[in-house]
């Protein structure tokens, strides 16, 4: 495809986003949580599709077609469990966050922890892990774009003009209006990702196998070994038991947990959400399928999808090519954005109480500032496959998920197994991916769960547990009661 054309559509995009943006700064409040979560007033679709577009990122039609490429079908359910576990625990834990969020007024999912715990260094060690685990992560959606734009003009647009374009635009998004702006640009993002998508994959289908049913039969025919389930054990659950917490484990996402207005709009979040998962993880296995079939011996699986997009015409390669941008640049506006509000409130915030809340929005920024170029770094050096690095980000991010079960689930859950667990899990699980030494065949994240668990019960169980804890506990399962929540202890 010309470079041109490429480069038109990234100004066209980054144009139309922009405007989005500069639109949802209008009627914005003062103050950090107008700011960082839009001021609890987002309405069920608009937070539906932030949370989709922030969780569905280049990972899928970069890295899950990389992946679906590389192993076949069993990336499908690896997707998949992810998806259902997401659903499960937005159903559980969706409703205990939203109350929380509106009884104490928090902004980030550290500071729940922190009161919770009645620590506050439990809510800076929980914001730290977050920093370390998710500039890798943040810098994939760069890398996604770097390697779709420089693909897609064979190589004569430099990877680091996607990378610093996609930058550009994401850090824009989430510094003009905060929340408001990311949310806007998502939801119009989101819905982006899923029609461009659709159409590229039909044609795809048509063009080169006559029909949906052709294709399943080419398939079958040519390599069969696509739609086995190959992957040894070891290697699902190391790759996928990171995802499969996610929802809970990343700030990312749970921060929009506090954002709806409503108990309704919770409600249509979950339901919105799902349904896209749904479909975008089968358009997203499909494309892997079909790149695997026509062009087979790629090097690098994660070229799968550039490759794939050569072959269409070039408005509708332009299309998708926006699509895909659309995903990754949401994605790293909402990480860059959440992880602003956590230096600004769970860092800076407890070392200078007498912080203002201007203060903090400024700091935030600032952060964010920082945080961009790190990762714009880290996306130059460009380290290992994206589904790989994700898997990773997420697999250091799991040792908190004990402390945040326990927080609503367990009174005896003490801030001194918070602390425990998460530091010694985290170190433990950081070690083990640097070494690449996993014990027994098993990946880090089996390893760090488990030992993360240990600690955080035998811990708990020997020291005291905070003094409000199960009356916090107990508060938020009477609001579920009221509200008509599924998922009460209390029911």
């Amino acid at each position: 495809m010309k470079p041109l054309y490429v480069m038109l559509a990234m100004v066209v995009w980054t144009a139309i986003a922009g405007a989005i943006a500069i639109m949802a700064r209008r009627g914005m409040g003062k103050g950090a949580a107008e700011f960082f979560i839009g001021g609890r007033r987002l309405k069920g679709f608009v937070s539906g599709m932030t949370y989709a577009a922030t969780t569905y990122s280049a990972f899928m039609l970069v890295g899950l077609v990389g992946l679906t490429y590389k192993s076949g079908i069993g990336a499908l359910g690896f997707e998949m469990t992810y998806l259902i576990f997401t659903v499960l625990f937005l159903l559980v834990f969706g409703p205990r966050f939203w109350l929380a969020g509106q009884r104490f007024q928090h902004i980030t999912p550290p500071e729940l922890l922190g009161n919770r715990y009645e620590n506050r260094w439990v809510a800076v060690l929980a914001a730290v892990l977050s920093f370390v685990m998710l500039i890798p992560y943040a810098s994939v959606q760069l890398m996604g774009a770097g390697l779709l734009v420089s693909g897609l003009s064979r190589g004569e647009i430099s990877f680091m003009t996607g990378v610093l374009v996609m930058a550009g635009l994401s850090g824009f998004s989430a510094m003009w209006a905060g929340m408001r702006s990311v949310s806007w640009t998502d939801a119009f993002q989101a819905m982006t990702m899923l029609v461009t998508s659709l159409a590229a994959l039909f044609y795809m289908f048509y063009a080169f196998y006559g029909s949906p049913g052709a294709f399943f039969v080419t398939i079958q025919a040519e390599n069969p070994d696509l739609l086995r389930f190959t992957w040894e054990p070891a290697y699902f659950i190391g790759l996928t038991l990171p995802w499969a917490f996610f929802a809970l484990t990343n700030p990312q996402v749970s921060q929009r947990l506090f954002v709806p207005d409503r108990v309704i709009s919770l409600k249509r979040m979950i339901l919105y959400f799902s349904a896209f998962g749904f479909i975008y993880t089968i358009i997203s296995t499909l494309f892997g399928l079909q790149a695997a079939n026509l062009f087979p011996g790629l090097e690098n699986p994660d070229r799968a999808m550039p490759h794939l997009l050569t072959q269409a015409p070039p408005l509708l390669g332009l299309i998708i090519f926006v699509g895909i941008f659309a995903a990754a640049s949401s994605t790293l506006g909402s990480i860059i954005l959440t992880l602003g509000s956590l230096f600004s409130r769970d860092v800076v915030k407890h070392l200078k109480p007498d912080l203002s809340e201007q203060g903090e929005t400024w700091v935030g920024q600032g952060a964010m500032l920082i945080l961009l170029a790190i990762c714009i770094y880290f996306a130059w050096l460009r380290p290992g496959m994206i589904a790989v690095l994700s898997s990773m980000a997420s697999g250091g991010l799991l040792v908190m998920a004990p402390t945040i079960i326990g927080a609503f689930f367990w009174h005896r859950a003490s801030a001194a197994g918070a602390l425990c667990s998460m530091l010694v899990g985290g170190i433990a699980t950081a070690g083990l991916y640097l070494t690449q030494y996993y014990p027994l065949g098993w990946w880090p994240p089996v390893w760090g769960l488990g030992l993360t668990t240990l600690l955080f019960f035998g811990v708990s169980l020997m020291t005291q547990p905070p003094q409000k804890a199960a009356q916090f506990i107990s508060d938020l399962e009477e609001d579920l009661r009221k509200e008509g929540f599924f998922f009460s202890t209390s029911d």
